[in-house]
């Protein structure tokens, strides 16, 4: 005997920043009876962890102009920022609050939205748990509800840094070690050196929190690379050269610089960066990952020149000293921290005292360092693998997650960063606002494609 299920169909997608919330609106817009039960477990949906921000010097690293939610409303955020009284905006980098704000609007936007009735839920609460049930995903929710659904998109986004190598246990344990940069409060930290480990955009948001009389900051990586800072640009045409290998890539890239400039000529690729990335072998971007990307990454994501300028005055200044070399150790000493370092080209080590350390590594993606949680638990149940660059979820061309045996698991997306094995560009708003119409498109064809019926 069988029978066909009654009711609304119903999508859950996990995780309420940026990609889970325009996840969900896609999704809404493109069924009139689809139900969206968007789970969040930060106190509010929509900021997810970049919009949380409220220092006002953590703006964003793209101008207003091209920060529109919506690929297909490029104005959207600028039509949003003269309603509110804020003309003139486009070439400005606002804050990432103000953006968390936009961002909260959308949300209320689609809650008031008469024909989004009863049909967008929002779970303010954890997800522990994602099981097949009877031909849908049983979703358990930290707080001991649970619901089902037709198809699970996980918007989750990266996990915190991983522990700096050569930390003693107790140095991972003390107050004074920050593990996760995004909930820790500057105003908390003591006055003496502080070890930023990263050079990245995480370690200048810290930088510019902890920058205050009697603190002087050590920005420590391999390579000592800051980002480049944004300036006035025009468009360029993608240059004529070879992109299909590496090596092919970089010299038509240096090419393409000479003609237009560097930012033109990284700016010029941005729409073939997915087409590249995939055309290239796993030992190509492997390849990439080890040489490339460090530069890559500096001049690809660049700062506002007001928050470049201030980053440089601490440099002048002596409170940051950006240095290039490898963290060999870090043990606790007395009220603070003993760091052997080897600078870069040397081959002794130095021994430096720090009164805190503050990892700003970057987060990170591969599911097999999680020990607790959503992504812990799908990978036990064999839900879902590990990409074959360690980068995050291994997932199909359409997003569809791929379980342990290497076929996709029944009903189960991802969106975001965790997807950067696939496509590589999945962290900036540009990237993020396509694929998240991509991925609430695949789900849609999914869901309306015939279904077996369910045996009873």
């Amino acid at each position: 005997m069988s029978q066909t299920r009654q009711g609304p169909l119903t999508v859950a997608v996990i995780g309420g920043g940026f990609s889970g919330l325009l996840t969900a609106v896609h999704l809404l817009r493109g069924d009139p009876e689809l139900v969206v039960r968007l789970v969040e477990r930060a106190p509010l949906f929509g900021r997810g962890r970049a919009y949380q921000a409220a220092h006002p010097d953590h703006v964003l690293n793209v101008r207003a102009s091209n920060m529109s939610a919506f690929p297909d409303e490029p104005e959207h955020f600028i039509r949003w920022l003269e309603g509110e009284g804020e003309s003139g905006a486009r070439d400005a980098f606002v804050s990432r609050s103000r953006y968390g704000d936009y961002l909260q609007s959308l949300l209320r936007q689609q809650v008031r939205e008469p024909t989004h009735a009863g049909r967008l839920l929002l779970e303010a609460d954890e997800a522990t748990a994602i099981e097949p049930r009877e031909g849908r995903q049983r979703v358990t929710l930290k707080l001991g509800r649970s619901f089902d659904a037709d198809a699970v998109v996980l918007a989750l986004g990266l996990l915190p840094p991983a522990p700096p190598p050569g930390a003693d246990p107790d140095v991972l344990a003390d107050d004074r070690y920050v593990a996760d940069p995004w909930r820790f409060d500057p105003a908390a930290a003591p006055e003496g050196d502080i070890l930023l480990i990263g050079s990245g955009l995480t370690m200048v948001d810290v930088a510019l929190g902890l920058a205050g009389e009697g603190r002087r900051l050590t920005a420590l990586s391999r390579h000592g690379l800051i980002a480049r800072a944004h300036a006035p640009t025009a468009s360029a045409a993608p240059p004529d050269g070879s992109l299909a290998t590496l090596r092919a890539a970089m010299r038509t890239l240096r090419e393409q610089a000479e003609k237009v400039g560097w930012r033109e000529a990284v700016d010029s690729i941005r729409p073939l960066t997915a087409d590249i990335w995939r055309s290239w072998s796993l030992a190509q971007r492997r390849r990439f990952l080890r040489h490339a990307r460090p530069w890559w990454d500096v001049h690809r994501h660049r700062m506002a020149p007001m928050i470049a300028a201030r980053l440089s005055g601490l440099v002048i200044s002596a409170q940051l000293e950006v240095l290039a070399g490898r963290l060999e150790h870090v043990s606790r000493d007395g009220a603070g921290f003993q760091a052997r370092i080897r600078p870069r080209g040397e081959r002794t080590s130095v021994t430096r005292r720090f009164s805190a350390v503050v990892n700003c590594t970057g987060p990170r993606g591969d599911p097999d360092s999680a020990e607790v949680g959503l992504i812990a638990q799908l990978r036990r149940a064999g839900a879902v693998r590990r990409d074959p660059l360690g980068l995050g979820l291994d997932v199909t061309r359409e997003l569809r997650v791929i379980g342990a045996r290497g076929a996709p698991t029944p009903g189960l997306f991802a969106v975001g960063p965790l997807t950067r094995a696939a496509v590589w560009e999945s962290l900036a708003v540009p990237d993020l606002r396509s694929q998240t119409a991509a991925v609430a498109q695949a789900v849609l064809e999914q869901l309306r494609a015939p279904q077996p019926a369910v045996a009873v």
